[in-house]
């Protein structure tokens, strides 16, 4: 079993950071519904500003707020406008890899959606991996970044 990525939120922007609540990261049910990120589940947060990473676990915040909330402790390492990756995973057996579709939201300044991708993984003709980065709003087209690896 390996553990893959199964969803991510790219780029969303942090609305608050609530020191004095019990730990986790409040997030608007309709992202995590889109990216596949379950309430209760753990994530890893990537601060694209800071660098910090951590894990904590999601809670859901009202829907159609747009909210990206770092609660606890979390609320340390992100601050109201950082820009942060969360990401969810899932412990796949290899030989299901190509059937793995994370679906990947990229966001705007007032964490609109603005990209909606899906990660790909192929098999070519000599039995090499494949890796595309499909663009759902142009009917899954390959976007031009192509990596090919074992």
């Amino acid at each position: 079993m390996r553990k893959l990525v199964a969803g991510k939120l790219h780029g969303i922007y942090v609305t608050e950071a609530n020191l004095n609540y019990h730990g986790s990261i409040t997030l608007d049910p309709d992202h995590c519904e889109e990216a596949g990120i379950l309430p209760m589940e753990f994530v890893e947060i990537w601060n694209k500003n800071s660098g910090a990473r951590i894990s904590t676990y999601v809670i859901l915040g009202e829907r159609g707020s747009r909210c990206c909330i770092l609660n606890g402790a979390a609320a340390r390492t992100c601050q109201p406008g950082d820009q942060i990756i969360i990401c969810n995973s899932v412990y796949l057996d290899e030989s299901r890899l190509t059937s793995l579709k994370p679906k990947v939201l990229t966001f705007d300044e007032n964490n609109h959606v603005q990209d909606r991708l899906c990660y790909s993984v192929g098999v070519d003709a000599s039995s090499k991996y494949t890796f595309e980065i499909l663009d759902e709003a142009e009917t899954a087209l390959p976007i031009p970044l192509m990596v090919s690896g074992s």
